[in-house]
């Protein structure tokens, strides 16, 4: 998790399980400065965190950036809605596909690339019923045994 740049990634775990994704994208995220130096640290959560357009603009909400230690009174809001970077093109592209069809797009991981920028790699989702859930668990069940019978 933490290290030099480039190797700090923050996962939602629980978003394969629960969504099934139609579509990726890589998105930077607009932050202020002691957002890039707690999120540098790896102090970041997004289990709960989803997309949202806001006046043709897409935003971040529910991801948790911890307050920087060393912060003073310009400390950031650790729970404050955080502006997605993407170009007009992919903006048009993913607001229409959710309006049409009801989807929603959420936060798969956050992580800090080579030149130093926070990314985050957003899906176009659709909820998984609890039979998909259960049909999901058991192919991966059934890899795991065939990769294991494999080895011996």
């Amino acid at each position: 998790m933490k290290g030099g740049k480039g190797d700090i990634v923050i996962r939602n775990k629980k978003a394969s399980h629960d969504y099934e994704f139609l579509e990726k994208f890589i998105a930077g995220i607009k932050l202020a400065g002691t957002e890039i130096k707690s999120l540098r640290q790896g102090k970041s959560t997004i289990g709960d965190s989803y997309c949202f357009f806001n006046e043709g603009e897409l935003f971040i909400k529910g991801m948790h950036i911890a307050e920087y230690w060393w912060g003073n009174l310009n400390n950031h809001d650790p729970l404050r809605e955080r502006k997605l970077l993407l170009t007009k093109r992919e903006l048009k592209k993913i607001e229409r596909k959710v309006k049409e069809t009801g989807l929603t797009i959420i936060v798969i991981k956050v992580f800090i690339n080579d030149r130093g920028l926070a990314k985050a790699e957003i899906a176009i989702s659709k909820g998984k019923k609890e039979y998909d859930k259960r049909e999901t668990l058991k192919r991966k069940d059934a890899t795991r045994e065939m990769d294991r019978m494999r080895k011996v």
